[in-house]
């Protein structure tokens, strides 16, 4: 191969390895997960081969690195087009170029993880012994940048293991950014034992293959442990049509809220004594007003009836003198009690940009048709779990499930089970429900809670605290099925103290950097 040409193999060849490793069009096997113990290697190479000794040679880093980036968001987040063609109204072509702005943006961050690792090769030669730490410090570094810079912590390098039992044990104290830093230092030792001297070349390949074969290989064959389902719940999955925005009731066809209400009972007529715990309902598109009275009526009906609690997903419209249009208007999840009524909602506080909120709406104004309400939905402020008197319900809305310092925020306020209501039918039949609910099965480990997965269309499910799927309903099926889970009190070192290996990782990376940025270059960079 032409050495001008290797850059950009490399660069492809990783972005492939890492798109690999999450789901494509489904479930993701585990052979493929097994990729990830490599799919940064390529990458690396390039990144210590290359030279980095002038501000041109660090740029030109840093570049590759974000074609990289670009290509791999391309490749793993296709589902965009999918969602913004098919459910947003947009024309093929403008799909297309919102994919490419969303690639050319979320690109940068592997730009700024070349630029790092330029950087810091002005103190530090490619054969050192100090770069597989330091390229795994630098990477949880990136992710977390990620998560709170531009709110899309999407598919983390710790994903790539939701099946990794041996290495999701350390989840409850390290959150999924303790995975990516394992899985990111095997790929480091074996980039750096590629371009390292024979001292050092040995070492760094022994050590990466040994990871990667314990680790990535044996762990794949241990398994989680199963914890005993104590309760039930009802979870209804309507699989209600995107296009259906509005409710459309007539002699002949029964309101939805009324359907779902039949859904609910013909579930609870299959449990002896109708001895469930709760019922939920999930975030659709069907355009519920928390307020209406008609709506009240029905679910208050349905709670009594049965005693349960009922948690719902709906459109709840707040009367405010101070907002510009006199109101806000929020996506929220309402809980009804038996013989009381509504009695309490949680708010969204994170919003999907495009799909709740338009940001720069000036900007963007030819993405408003994306849903009907899109631009138009305000922010919660309160993550209290909701509460019947006996439980608490730490329930979130859709998109939030990917932000793990946020969910562990309602396991502090005493949920003693986590609920996710959500619609994923927007993705469509993409990679997009299957790379959700396994964000979704990390917060269950981290916090070590039961989480009941409500959707639309699927995929609607039943998590164990360890992260095991153990009930699910097909997707595109509607039906209501009834789903065993438990209570649990106990808190984690995740829940407790959150992110700190995440921001001790961030903190090396700062002083190494700095250290870097201000010291005389001592080495020469290695072709």
């Amino acid at each position: 191969m032409h050495p001008q040409w290797k850059p950009l193999f490399l660069v492809t060849l990783s972005s492939l390895l890492q798109t690999l490793i999450f789901p494509v069009a489904g479930p993701l096997p585990q052979s493929r997960a097994l990729f990830a113990w490599c799919a940064l290697v390529p990458w690396f190479v390039l990144l210590l081969r290359l030279p980095a000794r002038t501000g041109r040679d660090q740029v030109r880093l840093a570049l590759w690195s974000y074609l990289c980036g670009v290509l791999w968001y391309g490749g793993h987040c296709y589902w965009v087009y999918n969602t913004m063609h098919q459910y947003g109204g947009l024309s093929g072509p403008m799909a297309a170029l919102i994919l490419l702005l969303f690639c050319l943006y979320l690109g940068l961050y592997h730009a700024v993880f070349g630029a790092a690792v330029a950087v810091l090769r002005r103190r530090w030669a490619a054969q050192s012994s100090f770069w597989p730490l330091t390229l795994a410090v630098l990477w949880i570094a990136v992710e977390l940048a990620r998560a709170h810079v531009t709110s899309f912590p999407w598919d983390l390098l710790g994903y790539s293991q939701i099946d990794n039992a041996a290495l999701t044990a350390m989840v409850p104290w390290t959150g999924v950014y303790g995975i990516g830093f394992v899985v990111a230092l095997a790929n480091g030792l074996l980039a750096s034992g590629a371009v390292s001297g024979k001292r050092n070349s040995r070492t760094f390949l022994v050590l990466g293959a040994s990871l990667a074969i314990m680790l990535g290989g044996l762990g794949f064959l241990t398994h989680a442990p199963h914890d005993e389902a104590r309760a039930s719940a009802v979870l209804v999955q309507p699989n209600l049509n995107i296009a259906q925005q509005q409710r459309q009731p007539s002699s002949r066809v029964l309101p939805l809220e009324v359907q779902m209400a039949e859904l609910t009972a013909t579930a609870l007529s299959r449990i002896r004594g109708n001895q469930a715990s709760v019922v939920l309902w999930p975030e659709a598109p069907a355009n519920y007003e928390s307020n209406d009275p008609a709506f009240q009526q029905t679910l208050a009906a349905l709670s009594s009836e049965h005693g349960l609690p009922v948690i719902v997903d709906a459109n709840t419209v707040v009367p405010d003198a101070r907002a510009s249009r006199r109101y806000r208007l929020y996506n929220s999840a309402v809980l009804f009690v038996p013989g009381r009524g509504p009695q309490q909602r949680y708010d969204k506080i994170h919003l999907v940009p495009f799909g709740e909120y338009t940001p720069y709406a000036n900007l963007f104004a030819f993405a408003s048709g994306l849903t009907q309400e899109v631009g138009t939905f305000d922010r919660g402020t309160d993550r209290t779990p909701l509460t019947d008197g006996r439980h608490r319900y730490g329930t979130f809305i859709c998109y939030e499930s990917i932000f793990p310092d946020e969910v562990l925020q309602l396991v502090r306020g005493g949920a003693d089970v986590l609920v996710n209501l959500s619609d994923d039918g927007w993705y469509g039949d993409t990679s997009a429900p299957f790379q959700h609910i396994n964000m979704a099965r990390m917060r269950a480990m981290e916090n070590r809670r039961w989480l009941l997965r409500d959707t639309n269309s699927g995929i609607t499910a039943a998590i164990d605290p360890h992260g095991n799927v153990r009930d699910t309903i097909p997707r595109h099926v509607q039906t209501a099925a009834v789903m065993g889970f438990a209570f649990n009190k106990a808190l984690t070192f995740y829940t407790i103290h959150g992110d700190v290996f995440a921001w001790l990782c961030s903190a090396v990376a700062a002083a190494l950097l700095a250290l870097a940025a201000t010291a005389p270059r001592r080495v020469s960079a290695v072709n």
